[in-house]
């Protein structure tokens, strides 16, 4: 989807979502980076927020509360952000390795072998994080996903506690390997890797946020025959 703000995507999810749930529309994957924004879980910590809201609004970065788990996290340019819409096979823990399984593949593609670990969900490489999980279900069907640390400025996080873990860290594609693929790849090497860890295929679609500066944005999900 290129870059778009997170309410957008937000209210798209929930589109999607009812569009499952009433029949009417094929499970979705989104792929997008966002501006600068501040998210924090159902429950977590405000105070995980370090910037004061005058810092804040200086850098014009909003701060949302979601429905998602999880705690703080921060997201901006350089980050590849995922969001399934997708119905629950095996239940919401099964979702959420899949998820991992899947950018887990597109690490090891690029040389970087990455944890999952299920008491701090994410993608961990030692004590840093480098993609964050975090999803919100209704009546089977789930939304919200992952944020894959891709060339994101890694200084950002400084404004809040990732996650709530304090003596823990973030990374990130670039610093790890010193140079990282376009969003782009990123993002189509994501796709294919969905598509075999789900067991479906992916069919492109035009963005519907009219002001989406990306010709081609959504994946519908059409089970194989």
């Amino acid at each position: 989807m290129g870059r778009a703000p997170y309410a957008q995507v937000l209210t798209l999810q929930e589109e999607l979502r009812e569009s499952v749930l009433c029949g009417t529309g094929a499970e979705t994957l989104l792929l997008v980076e966002h501006p600068p924004v501040i998210t924090l879980g159902r429950h977590g910590d405000a105070a995980h927020v370090l910037a004061s809201p005058s810092q804040l609004a200086d850098l014009q970065i909003p701060v949302l509360r979601v429905a998602r788990g999880g705690d703080a996290t921060y997201h901006g340019p350089g980050q590849l952000v995922g969001y399934p819409v997708f119905r629950l096979r095996d239940g919401i823990r099964a979702h959420m390795t899949g998820m991992a399984e899947a950018i887990g593949a597109v690490l090891a593609e690029l040389g970087i072998v990455a944890e999952w670990r299920t008491s701090h969900p994410g993608l961990w490489l030692g004590r840093e994080k480098i993609c964050a999980v975090g999803v919100h279900v209704r009546r089977g069907v789930a939304i919200h996903g992952f944020a894959l640390n891709v060339s994101v400025d890694l200084e950002s996080f400084a404004s809040i506690v990732p996650c709530g873990l304090r003596e823990l860290g973030v990374t990130s594609i670039a610093r790890t390997l010193g140079s990282c693929p376009t969003m782009d790849e990123m993002a189509e090497r994501t796709e294919h890797a969905f598509a075999r860890r789900f067991g479906i295929e992916l069919v492109r679609r035009p963005c519907p946020i009219r002001d989406c500066k990306s010709q081609i944005g959504i994946g519908k999900i059409d089970s194989p025959s």
